[in-house]
């Protein structure tokens, strides 16, 4: 399949306008303007975009599990034959190296099908009967049925760091479109051409398969009108971010202040706290430190899960630890980061750590000032006293940065953990002896963060059916979700409940033969079989 980067919004099957205001990618390395221009859409254009989508709705919202899987895998495969050109310009915009590239087309395409196979066998829409009881008294019990049913059409944002896995036809998107909703996709600026590419890859899919227009549709815009004015549509009923705190915040305000507010699930700052303690110090020194090294610089430290925030027990041993950390990050090359504009912000951040009496700068990596976008690895230690007395000292620096703090008792390590805010994940190195010592350290992260990680580190999100890609805020607006597997299709999705309704127009699910196969619970257990 080849196609065409023409720098124009997808409303539907139809190319937007070219009357907005203009914008290239920049390539980071150089700071190059990249060919074509971009036109950001027009009120008209989103307003023909969100009235395709609501038109949509009615058709793409009521297909069968079989049809959106269908769909779905038309989508892997249309991306997939187009992997080489996403690679290439995806490289281009954002810098980032071949293989991560490769590797989130794979990603991607993974989690279309992921999602395909669980739309297709339907049990996720979790079906539930309790059948009447008419001789009840002293009022019969009537016959209640219910399932999960789309909520209505999505915007997702486009996320920097991944332009790929977690933009145009990322997790969000699949989800979302496996629950039934039609997608509109407000394309970051940062990679346009890789977006558009993407993009057409999925309207290509939606004709395939002849759905209606308005299941997917992708916006361009160099600022946040078009993002603004889609949370605030009435037609739109839930929205995905991720990105940086002010950006999700703002959004998910806006949702919030609608006349109808609407879910809006955010993904913003995460410092992923990273925990050693003492046998796992001692008997792994060495292969914690290049560990360590290896998660917090992973995608010039771009990752939302990258760990910038370090605990380790005071000590001879913790001394060596930081010599070897020290000596890794000093002898690291400089790095490009996604954007000039990134790479400012990560050197603001970092002179006002340098200049900050609460941090102490032990290493920085090589600088040679080859690139636009140009960042060096960054390592800190900072006084526990001074965290507990000053939360900002455990703020999210996107970048490759991290903050070494030193304990000395359990009691100081449970009290850091108690005044942590929400994050993505936490992590423990530890022995057996270690985790039955701190079992209260255990117990506290679970009420702080969505995934732990013993021995391992944060930096990789398998998608599958058990992954939580979530937590407390402000790590996400909403807590009790995730963003990756095959559980983030329940963010798209709302409970409806029929009383007394005759089989023949019952959706499948709940029909009394069940037809479909689905594990469903009927009378409070759980069971295949259909109902006498």
């Amino acid at each position: 399949m080849s196609i065409q980067i023409l720098g124009r919004s997808l409303i539907g099957f139809r190319d937007g306008a070219r009357t907005g205001n203009v914008f290239r990618a920049v390539a980071p390395g150089s700071g190059t303007a990249l060919a074509p221009e971009f036109h950001s859409a027009t009120v008209a254009d989103t307003e023909a975009t969100v009235k395709l989508a609501a038109e949509a709705f009615s058709v793409y919202g009521n297909l069968s599990g079989r049809a959106k899987g269908n769909f779905l895998r038309t989508v892997a495969m249309n991306l997939e034959a187009i992997t080489d050109a996403l690679v290439e310009r995806a490289h281009q915009e954002t810098a980032l190296p071949t293989p991560r590239l490769q590797g989130e087309v794979a990603r991607t395409c993974g989690q279309l099908r992921l999602f395909a196979d669980l739309v297709e066998e339907g049990s996720w829409t979790a079906p539930r009967i309790d059948r009447a009881l008419p001789d009840r008294k002293p009022l019969p019990k009537p016959d209640l049925r219910s399932l999960l049913r789309p909520i209505g059409p999505v915007v997702v944002f486009g996320a920097s760091n991944f332009p790929l896995a977690f933009s145009v036809a990322g997790g969000d998107t699949a989800s979302a479109l496996a629950a039934g909703n039609p997608v509109v996709v407000k394309a970051h600026p940062a990679h346009p051409g890789a977006s558009e590419l993407a993009g057409r890859a999925i309207r290509t899919s939606v004709q395939d398969c002849g759905l209606p227009e308005g299941t997917f549709s992708l916006l361009f815009d160099s600022g946040n009108r078009v993002g603004a004015k889609l949370v605030q549509h009435p037609n739109i009923k839930a929205g995905a971010f991720t990105g940086s705190y002010a950006g999700g915040r703002a959004l998910f305000d806006l949702a919030m202040k609608r006349e109808e507010p609407i879910p809006f699930f955010a993904e913003m700052a995460s410092t992923n706290p990273l925990f050693i303690l003492p046998g796992a110090l001692a008997a792994n020194t060495e292969k914690i430190a290049t560990g360590l090294f290896n998660s917090f610089t992973l995608g010039a430290g771009q990752f939302c899960t990258k760990p910038g925030l370090v605990f380790l027990p005071e000590g001879t041993t913790a001394e060596q630890f930081a010599a070897q950390l020290q000596q890794k990050v000093s002898a690291s090359a400089e790095v490009t980061l996604l954007t000039a504009s990134i790479a400012r912000s990560f050197a603001s951040e970092a002179a006002a750590r340098d200049n900050d009496p609460k941090f102490q700068p032990v290493a920085r990596g090589q600088s040679s000032g080859n690139s636009a976008a140009a960042a060096v690895a960054k390592l800190y230690e900072a006084n526990l006293t001074n965290l507990l007395e000053d939360p900002h000292i455990g703020s999210e620096h996107f970048g490759p940065s991290t903050v070494l703090i030193r304990f000395q008792t359990k009691d100081q390590i449970l009290e850091c953990a108690r005044r942590l805010s929400g994050h993505l994940t936490a992590t423990i190195h530890g022995t057996p002896e270690d985790l039955v010592e701190y079992a209260e350290l255990v117990r506290i992260l679970e009420n702080k963060v969505g995934r732990l990680i013993f021995n391992g580190f944060p930096t990789g999100v398998e998608v599958t059916h058990a992954m939580v890609h979530g937590g407390p805020f402000p790590a996400t607006s909403d807590s009790r979700t995730t963003s990756v597997g095959s559980l983030a299709i329940l963010r798209f999705a709302r409970p409806v409940c029929y009383q007394d309704f005759p089989d023949s127009v019952l959706p499948a699910e709940l029909q009394t033969r069940n037809p479909l196969g689905l594990w469903r619970t009927v009378d409070g257990a759980i069971t295949r079989d259909a109902l006498c």
